[in-house]
């Protein structure tokens, strides 16, 4: 279960958010969705960690009742997913998948795993292939795979889909959803489509500009 109580974001004295409160179960996914710059990216930032300094942040989060926010970013254990997949364009696929495992895992186990996840992926034939001769849909499903791969405790999600065709957005959607719900981690989706909040199957909190 990852919960924030009272969240609050400002800058040079004007409120963006006030007061933001939610519970994510295991399993399941909570989707943000408001306007550009009301501060749905800084709500992640809060949550991995990485918040800029020249906001005013108030306001605690807790992973199964543990607090997070008095964490560094290297303790957290999250698992943060972008708009690009952000994968090592010089290395091959299996690298990218192995960069990701946990180094106290023997080495034979860590192979298995990542061509497990190649084949998961439906690209086993891939494991020495660059990112850049993969499709964008691919290049996702790789992103998230080694994301998961890393052993997160909970995932951020930061507008992932949006740069896939509709097509593409409808097949990574429910890969995501599906490997979200085998992982058994809670995970927040900022979005601006109402349609990857839909996909999701979870709730969906919309944000409104604060006239303060």
């Amino acid at each position: 279960m990852l919960s924030v109580n009272a969240f609050s974001l400002s800058l040079d004295g004007k409120t963006f958010i006030k007061d933001l409160s939610f519970e994510i179960a295991n399993g399941q996914v909570l989707s943000i969705m408001g306007p550009s710059g009301i501060g749905k990216s800084s709500l992640l930032h809060f949550l991995s960690g990485s918040m800029s300094p020249n906001l005013t942040i108030t306001g605690e989060a807790f992973l199964n009742d543990h607090a997070l926010h008095t964490k560094a970013t290297q303790d957290r254990k999250v698992g943060l997913l972008q708009q690009m997949p952000l994968l090592f364009p010089h290395m091959s696929i299996m690298e990218n998948l192995l960069f990701a495992i946990p180094a106290d895992i023997k080495k034979s186990a860590r192979i298995d795993m990542a061509q497990h996840a190649l084949e998961k992926l439906g690209i086993p034939d891939k494991a020495n292939a660059l990112p850049k001769t993969l499709s964008g849909g691919q290049q996702a499903r790789v992103a998230l795979l080694r994301t998961l791969l890393s052993k997160p405790d909970y995932l951020l999600l930061d507008e992932p889909f949006s740069k896939l065709d509709p097509a593409l957005r409808r097949d990574v959607r429910a890969f995501v959803l599906s490997e979200i719900q085998k992982a058994n981690i809670p995970a927040l989706l900022v979005t601006h489509d109402p349609e990857d909040a839909k996909a999701m199957e979870g709730d969906c909190l919309e944000l409104k500009k604060e006239a303060i």
